[in-house]
C-alpha cells in the first residue's frame, strides 16, 4: 500500500510540473518581443511576416522563439538577441556566421550551406544542407561531427 501511494504522489508531483511547465510557455502578440529582436528579424529577412511569437521559458531562462512564414525558426534571448536561426533548406545569411565556421565549411564541404546556426555555451553549432552537423568551440576549432 505505502508503494502505491508513493508512486501515486510521484506521479502527481510530475504532472503537476509538467502542466506548470506548459502554461509559463505562450504564444505572444508580435508587439511584446523586444525591440532588438523585430529589428533582426526585420534586417534579415524583410517582407517575411511571422507566424507566431512565442515567450518560453527553458531552465528559468525567459527565450523568445519566433515562426516567419516562410518556415525559418529564429530563438532570441530575453533582450531580444539571437540564439538560433534555422532556414530549414535556405542558406543562413552569411554575416551571422563568423568567418572562421564560413571558411571551414567553404573549404571542407564546398557546395553546401549553412542551414541553422545556433549559439551554444561552448561555442556554435551548425546544421549543414547535406545534413551534418558541425560544433565548433569558442576559439573556433570544429570539436565534433554529427551525421
Amino acid at each position: 500500500m505505502k508503494k502505491s501511494t508513493l508512486f501515486l504522489a510521484a506521479l502527481l508531483c510530475m504532472m503537476m510540473q509538467s502542466v506548470s511547465t506548459f502554461a509559463r510557455d505562450r504564444i505572444i502578440p508580435t508587439e511584446q518581443l523586444p525591440a532588438a529582436a523585430m529589428a533582426f528579424i526585420q534586417e534579415n529577412f524583410p517582407g517575411e511576416g511571422i507566424t507566431y511569437a512565442k515567450k518560453d521559458f527553458d531552465n528559468g531562462r525567459k527565450q523568445y522563439e519566433v515562426r516567419l512564414n516562410n518556415g525559418i525558426q529564429l530563438d532570441f534571448n530575453k533582450k531580444g538577441v539571437w540564439d538560433k536561426v534555422d532556414c530549414q533548406f535556405n542558406a543562413v545569411p552569411a554575416h551571422l556566421v563568423p568567418t572562421f565556421i564560413a571558411d571551414y565549411v567553404q573549404t571542407s564541404y564546398p557546395g553546401t550551406a549553412i542551414v541553422k546556426i545556433d549559439k551554444e555555451r561552448y561555442g556554435y553549432k551548425i546544421e549543414l544542407s547535406n545534413d551534418l552537423e558541425l560544433k565548433f568551440d569558442k576559439k573556433g576549432m570544429l570539436f565534433d561531427i554529427d551525421d
